[in-house]
């Protein structure tokens, strides 16, 4: 029987295999999570400060520095916390992923190993 866990939530992209192995490992442990599509629903700025929050990371630590269009656009930029934000909230692939969130606390599930951190 899958538990439904509201307190739960996984910053989900269909296409990268590193987030669908966390879902798939959430719902091995019968945990069938709240998913958040942050590539067709954009994250607010707000709601992108709190994850980083619950992550205990700044803004520069979830940045996938060898995207092509970090490398194009940010790569020789001297870019304060508000601005990395934004610019993870308009090109999402620049955000680690997936990121599962319990409570105050959130992992960056890759290894997918690292949610046991949260999710007992």
């Amino acid at each position: 029987m899958t538990a439904i866990m509201n307190d739960v939530t996984i910053y989900h992209h269909s296409r990268c295999s590193k987030s669908r192995e966390a879902l798939a490992y959430l719902e091995s442990k019968g945990i069938t999570p709240n998913v958040v599509k942050y590539f067709d629903e954009p994250l607010t700025f707000d709601a992108l400060q709190n994850i980083l929050d619950q992550l205990e990371m700044d803004a520069s630590e979830i940045i996938r520095t060898n995207e092509k269009i970090w490398k194009e656009r940010f790569a020789d930029k001297e870019l304060s916390e508000e601005e990395l934000i934004y610019a993870m909230i308009e090109y999402p692939n620049l955000m680690q992923r997936p990121i599962i969130a319990k409570g105050e606390k959130a992992v960056i599930g890759r290894p997918k190993e690292n949610i046991d951190n949260i999710v007992k």
